[in-house]
C-alpha cells in the first residue's frame, strides 16, 4: 500500500470536489471525525461538504507516513475553502488517515483550529 499516493489522491479529489473519486478511497464503513460535523459516515460527510463548497484549494505542506507495513499516515496542508455563498475561509489542517488491510481509508481525523472557520460556516448555514 502506498500511503503517500493515497493521501495525494485524496487531497486532489478534495480540491476537485470529486465525490466519486473521494468515496472510492474509503471503505464502506469509513468514519470521518470533523471539528465542524462531529463523527459521520464518509458518504454523508463528503456529500454535505461538497454541497457547502463553491471551491477548494489545497497547499500541501507535508505528508507523514510510518513504515510501509503500517496503516497510518497524515497530510498537513493549508485548506483554502470558498463556501457556497462565496465566503472565503483559510486554515492550516492536519488529516490523520487510518487504513484498512485492503488499502482503503477506514477512519479520518481532521484537526484544525475552528475559531475562524466555525463562525463563517455557521453564518452561512443559519
Amino acid at each position: 500500500m502506498d500511503i503517500e499516493k493515497i493521501i495525494r489522491e485524496y487531497l486532489a479529489g478534495l480540491e476537485e470536489g470529486n465525490y466519486s473519486k473521494l468515496l472510492n478511497l474509503f471503505s464502506e464503513s469509513a468514519t470521518i471525525h470533523s471539528p465542524l460535523s462531529g463523527s459521520t459516515k464518509a458518504s454523508k460527510f463528503y456529500r454535505d461538504l461538497l454541497n457547502d463548497t463553491k471551491k477548494s484549494e489545497i497547499e500541501l505542506i507535508n505528508i507523514f507516513t510510518k513504515k510501509k507495513d503500517e496503516k497510518i499516515g497524515a497530510g498537513h496542508f493549508i485548506y483554502n475553502w470558498v463556501l457556497k455563498d462565496g465566503t472565503e475561509v483559510s486554515f492550516e489542517c492536519v488529516d490523520i488517515f487510518q487504513f484498512s488491510e485492503n488499502g482503503k481509508i477506514e477512519e479520518l481525523k481532521i484537526i484544525y483550529d475552528t475559531y475562524g472557520p466555525r463562525q463563517k460556516y455557521e453564518r452561512m448555514t443559519n
